[in-house]
């Protein structure tokens, strides 16, 4: 699009657009009066806009209801925003599986699939095992690929903004994988990759644990913690995307990595996968001296990590995810550690949407590239007359 100026007319238009869908997609079939009401707008704009959204298959004409059909009387025209004139693409790329979510263009899902995985499978398996888990979500809710309007997607590692995995140690050949190029190739429109925490932060903020807290910090609790953070209601990735690694903190102490703090012995840990640990938190359940002191040494690290990014951050909220949010004896030890570390401790609470975060905050990540094409207006313009 060329440049626009206050004056231009094309700009008018645009915010005038903007304005009406975004009334068309918060009310309940609306007719021309109540558009004009709603948006301010005169009825002759309201009137050439609606008819302008129509013909782009936006919005259609409704039915009356069942009332106003019995009145005698040509009833009055009512509309509505079509969301299924698009579709959208949540995709979480994960060691263990790859799921996906498919949704219209207001955010409600409408399809979902998934598929296991092995920690040791390929770059080329694991994008494979996307095309799989896509096609199988589309094929069910009978939407063509055709009709995705954006696709977003939430990987593990630190990826950079054109969607490439600068650095990715959870998965075999992920660091430098060109991952939004690879994937743009499967689809017709853009392809957005975050990082899985910072997704998970998302979808928690949007429809999970989070949704009336604007300054929160998700913790994606594994093997290697990670974290997404928002401020004021924003994402935060820092400089280069890296915000939130705090499972790089164990690099400040040689003694406290990951095989040595779960060990049960005298030898680190190996293999070190979520398997192994899961026998180690059972072991610790069942009264054994060393898994348990294994256990507390695990909580304990988890508990520094999160204090350090709750020193920097000063969160309302720290929501923790990931499957060691579902091991017994997690929230009590955060809450008292953070109480002593911290100058304001945040409220501590376990996952909405478990196992679903990363991939409901790469459907909203889609969502929200999509509302800034239709919705968005600036908030120093206001719709004309």
């Amino acid at each position: 699009m060329g440049r626009l100026t206050g004056g231009d007319p094309s700009l008018l238009r645009r915010i005038n657009s903007a304005v009406v869908l975004h009334a068309l997609r918060g009310a309940d079939c609306p007719t021309f009066t109540d558009l004009t009401r709603i948006t301010g707008l005169s009825r002759p704009t309201v009137e050439g806009v609606v008819e302008g959204l129509m013909e782009l298959g936006l919005v259609m004409e409704a039915a009356p209801g069942e009332g106003e059909a019995r009145r005698q009387g040509r009833p009055a025209r009512r509309f509505r925003f079509r969301a299924e004139a698009g579709h959208l693409l949540g995709i979480e790329i994960g060691p263990h599986r790859v799921a996906a979510l498919l949704s219209g263009l207001d955010g409600r899902i409408i399809g979902a699939s998934s598929r296991e995985a092995t920690e040791t499978a390929s770059a080329d398996e694991r994008l494979d095992r996307v095309r799989v888990v896509v096609s199988d979500v589309l094929r069910r809710a009978g939407v063509a690929r055709s009709s995705l309007r954006a696709v977003g997607v939430g990987s593990p590692g630190i990826v950079e903004a054109d969607g490439t995995v600068r650095l990715g140690t959870a998965l075999p050949e992920w660091t430098g994988l060109a991952l939004g190029e690879r994937l743009r190739r499967s689809f017709r429109c853009p392809v957005l990759v975050e990082n899985d925490a910072n997704a998970a932060a998302v979808a928690e903020h949007w429809k999970g644990a989070a949704t009336e807290s604007d300054d929160i910090v998700f913790v994606l609790a594994g093997l290697s913690p990670g974290a997404g953070s928002l401020i004021g209601g924003r994402l935060h990735r820092g400089y280069g995307g890296a915000a939130g690694e705090i499972g790089a903190l164990h690099l400040l102490g040689r003694e406290v990595t990951p095989e040595k703090l779960l060990s049960t012995t005298d030898e680190p840990l190996h293999p070190l996968d979520e398997r192994a640990v899961a026998r180690v938190f059972a072991m610790a359940k069942q009264g054994d001296v060393g898994a348990k002191q294994a256990m507390e040494r695990f909580i304990q690290r988890l508990v520094h990590d999160v204090a350090a990014l709750v020193l920097a951050l000063d969160p309302e909220l720290v929501v923790i995810g990931g499957w060691a949010a579902g091991l017994d004896g997690v929230l009590d030890p955060l809450r008292d550690e953070l109480s002593r570390y911290c100058l304001r401790p945040p409220r501590v609470t376990l996952s909405l949407l478990g196992e679903a975060a990363v991939a409901t905050g790469a459907l909203r990540l889609a969502l929200d590239h999509v509302e800034e094409q239709l919705f968005a207006v600036d908030a120093t313009v206001t719709a004309r007359r």
